[in-house]
């Protein structure tokens, strides 16, 4: 049974929070790259003269730029979601794997869910 206008509000909302939460970590991770590209010290140059100062300056990037990923994949399935949502109203909520609705707690803690829970737990243990 699809999900009623009031409750589709909210869900749009929680979305659209989630959403910008996304973005911002995403700028602070951009201005995090430029940071490291600039040094601490003021040094303008991309790279430290010390063997180990480089270590730990390539490890912060690739830390900064996982997190980034991470962060990229979110908002790549928020707005998916958000897509469903406005779209085709009645999928959202509908597991795209069984048809069943999505546990609505499961919707309020994670407003991106395409799975119901049953569904997400065979995908996540290989079974088919």
């Amino acid at each position: 049974m699809p999900l009623g206008k009031k409750k589709l509000t909210h869900f749009e909302a929680r979305l659209l929070a989630e959403r910008e939460k996304a973005v911002n970590q995403l700028r602070s991770y951009d201005e995090s790259f430029s940071d490291t590209l600039q040094g601490s010290d003021g040094d303008l140059s991309a790279y430290s003269f010390h063997m180990a100062d480089q270590g730990t300056d390539a490890m912060e990037r690739e830390k900064a730029f996982l997190f980034a990923s991470k962060e990229g994949r979110l908002l790549y399935h928020i707005d998916q979601a958000l897509r469903r949502l406005y779209k085709t109203p009645e999928s959202y909520g509908v597991c795209e794997e069984c048809g069943t609705n999505v546990n609505e707690e499961r919707l309020d803690a994670l407003p991106h869910a395409r799975l119901c829970i049953g569904c997400k737990e065979r995908e996540e243990s290989g079974v088919a």
